[in-house]
């Protein structure tokens, strides 16, 4: 197995990270998004954007040999994101952490995915998160599929996004930020 690594993002990440960001979605998302949209993501633009999460230290790189693979974003979860359809708070909303894992489609199935969210788990149980939430669009199988194996399921909220006049529907998953079992 080549040498693989999940560490805190740099500021010298930032440029990568925007590329995989665009690379990834025009691949895993050609289907689902319209072709100007995806067209539309430009690195430099994103990469201003993505300055200020890394700064802030919530987002996790995955490495394998010398290259950058994939990353994940993990932080607080903002009350609009933790909220029930209703609108009300559920009583673990302060302690509900919002996740997002990308991975290059060319890096996938070598377990990158599950070192960013063992990582990410880690660091949000050790600032007092219990449970994890991520949004993916409902027809993103590899996703909704990569978060079940986590043990993190759909909860039973959705939302519909414009996406460039294509509405997508995303649902959010649920789960513990518990460690692993062994082996």
């Amino acid at each position: 197995m080549a040498d693989v690594s999940v560490r805190t993002a740099t500021p010298d990440d930032v440029a990568e990270i925007a590329r995989i960001h665009r690379d990834t979605w025009r691949t895993a998302y050609r289907d689902l998004l319209p072709e100007e949209v995806l067209a539309g993501i430009d690195v430099a633009e994103t990469a201003g954007a993505w300055a200020g999460v890394v700064a802030n230290g919530q987002v996790l790189v995955a490495a394998e040999g010398r290259w950058l693979v994939g990353f994940c974003v993990a932080g607080p979860a903002p009350a609009a994101e933790v909220a029930r359809a209703d609108g009300s708070l559920p009583a673990d909303a302060d302690t509900t952490a919002l996740v997002s894992v990308l991975v290059e489609p060319r890096w996938g199935r070598r377990g990158h995915g599950g070192r960013l969210l063992a990582a990410a788990a880690e660091r949000l149980r050790e600032a007092g998160a219990g449970r994890g939430i991520a949004w993916v669009p409902e027809a993103d199988r590899s996703s909704v599929g990569f978060y079940g194996r986590a043990g993190w399921d759909p909860d039973g909220t959705v939302r519909t996004l414009d996406a460039g006049g294509r509405p997508l529907r995303e649902i959010r998953v649920s789960g513990g930020l518990t460690p692993p079992p062994p082996g």
